[in-house]
């Protein structure tokens, strides 16, 4: 156990040092950890709802402060490059981001288009059912995604690291909310890079 809680702690800083250099997107992440928990806590009531808060909000916020606002250039922090970054993420990488963002767009037009997925469920009536649909596909494509990624680091790594990211996954919303609720604050004192003082190497 104290293995697993160390590997746990070294993936988050690792994620923490590597990718959230931005006050923005620190900040996103801030607003996308709030509305997971909301989504977190709305998904034993009703979990097609939960779903639309979970990619509709915490999602995309989420991945916009990665896309748009965290820089791409030499990290002088971990004296990195971007591209070694993104050959050693644990979990998905941008490239990876850029599919699975792309199969959560597509699942509402899949549904518009064939609202009955080849009579593989019962086509929805009217918007609140359209949505409730676009929802269950969504938490699936969450559910999976995740699923995909720990199966897949299985083989890449061993079974801890994947059990490791994917217990990761499921608790950011409340580590990041525990260390990113001070970034709006940086931003409104116009500080727009984090300047890393605590992750610099000597």
């Amino acid at each position: 156990m104290n293995e697993f809680l160390q590997a746990l702690k070294t993936q988050r800083w690792d994620d923490h040092r590597y990718y959230h250099h931005s006050r923005i997107n620190q900040s996103l992440h801030f607003i996308s950890a709030l509305s997971f928990i909301a989504a977190y806590a709305l998904l034993f009531v009703d979990p097609a709802s939960a779903a639309l808060v979970a990619w509709g909000v915490s999602m995309t916020t989420r991945q916009a402060g990665h896309f748009f606002f965290e820089p791409k250039g030499y990290d002088d922090v971990n004296q990195a490059t971007h591209e070694h970054k993104e050959e050693i993420k644990v979990g998905y990488n941008l490239r990876r981001k850029v599919v699975l963002m792309a199969a959560w767009a597509l699942a509402p037009a899949a549904l518009w288009l064939s609202p009955s997925m080849g009579g593989l469920i019962e086509p929805a009536v009217g918007w609140q059912g359209y949505l409730h649909d676009v929802g269950i596909a969504w938490l699936a494509l969450g559910i999976g995604g995740v699923l995909f990624r720990t199966v897949h680091l299985f083989f890449l790594f061993d079974v801890r690291t994947g059990l490791v990211w994917a217990t990761k996954i499921l608790t950011d919303p409340f580590h990041d909310a525990m260390i990113y609720w001070r970034a709006p604050l940086h931003l409104l004192r116009g500080e727009l890079i984090d300047p890393m003082h605590h992750a610099r190497r000597s």
